[in-house]
């Protein structure tokens, strides 16, 4: 995708879905996913056929927000606070754990495959053995509350590269670095300019971070939501994503978008670095593309739908979409 900024995204596959869906994993090398979202229920499908017939494979007590696959285990989180392991094969529930006392809001894997963070609104994060589903370590540097006393929200968390380090990230943008190997914090960071704080019409905040990203040489860290928001009834700031060089601990990049309006969903760095892909949208949805070395967008394209999560294949020119009532393939 060199000439990203040349050509127009095209649709290679859509598969119309009742419900939103909220995330999809892929099995490495083929075009089978897993997804889930509002329907509660975790699917299995194969897109290569003409006319793909999605199988169900289990379901939870709330919405699904978070896949991740660990080897033939499909490992799935909620709104009803629990992490269920699932075998991709036999499709049958092999363990559920009690996870959270508040909405899971993301869930993520090490690049080995060991470890399983998981992220909700009681503002923990926890980390898992994949393999047994142990409470390895609960990592604790977010607050409760926001500014202004109302319940926050962490909504985010993403594994560096090598597996040695964690982030998370929260309604008020505070983005905690954390070493995974002792648990302890080792950098913060804050994106303030994406969180919105109406005292005038409502006491009520919006905004927060939603996407997190790692470069894959670990040396940059993204993160996506959406600009300052003046009616806090609608997603009608403008999205924005900023860049750190986190170990410094300094912004060095900073993008609000002037084309679409709405949430950075979804973040994923090109394998070599040649740019950052960001999905989102409001009413409607948007991918865009993000040259570093150039500061600046290389496209915006409409999406079909309000985008939630994405996959890259491994030469990153195949996104796998979802979002509201599609999945989508797309080349590039």
């Amino acid at each position: 995708m060199a000439n990203a900024n040349t050509k127009k995204l095209k649709t290679a596959k859509e598969l119309a879905r009742p419900e939103i869906v909220f995330c999809l994993v892929r099995v490495p090398g083929s075009s089978r996913l897993f997804f889930a979202g509002s329907d509660m229920t975790i699917h299995d499908v194969d897109l290569s056929p003409t006319k793909p017939e999605p199988k169900e494979i289990g379901t939870h007590g709330s919405y699904v927000t978070g896949l991740v696959l660990a080897g033939k285990i499909v490992l799935s989180g909620g709104y009803d606070g629990r992490l269920i392991w699932w075998d991709s094969e036999t499709r049958k529930q092999i363990r559920v754990v009690a996870a959270h006392t508040k909405w899971i809001r993301k869930v993520a894997i090490s690049p080995n495959g060991k470890t399983i963070a998981s992220v909700g609104d009681d503002m923990v994060c926890r980390l898992w053995d994949a393999g047994d589903g142990k409470l390895l370590r609960e990592l604790r540097g977010h607050a409760e509350q926001t500014p202004h006393h109302f319940p926050s929200m962490l909504f985010v968390c993403t594994f560096a590269p090598d597996g040695q380090f964690l982030a998370t990230a929260d309604k008020v943008g505070h983005i905690v670095i954390w070493d995974t190997a002792n648990g302890k914090p080792i950098k913060t960071l804050e994106a303030p300019g994406m969180y919105t704080w109406d005292p005038v019409q409502r006491k009520h905040s919006i905004g927060g971070i939603r996407a997190l990203a790692f470069s894959a040489d670990g040396k940059y860290l993204a993160a996506g939501g959406i600009s300052k928001i003046g009616n806090i009834d609608h997603l009608d700031g403008k999205a924005r994503i900023e860049i750190f060089d986190w170990q410094k601990g300094e912004k060095t990049h900073e993008y609000v978008d002037d084309k679409f309006k709405g949430i950075i969903e979804h973040l994923a760095f090109h394998p070599q670095g040649d740019w950052l892909l960001g999905g989102g949208g409001a009413n409607d949805g948007f991918f865009l593309f993000f040259d570093l070395k150039a500061n600046k967008a290389l496209r915006q394209e409409k999406a079909a739908m309000h985008v939630h999560a994405f996959v890259l294949d491994e030469k990153a020119e195949t996104i796998y979409a979802a979002g509201h009532g599609k999945i989508q393939v797309l080349n590039t």
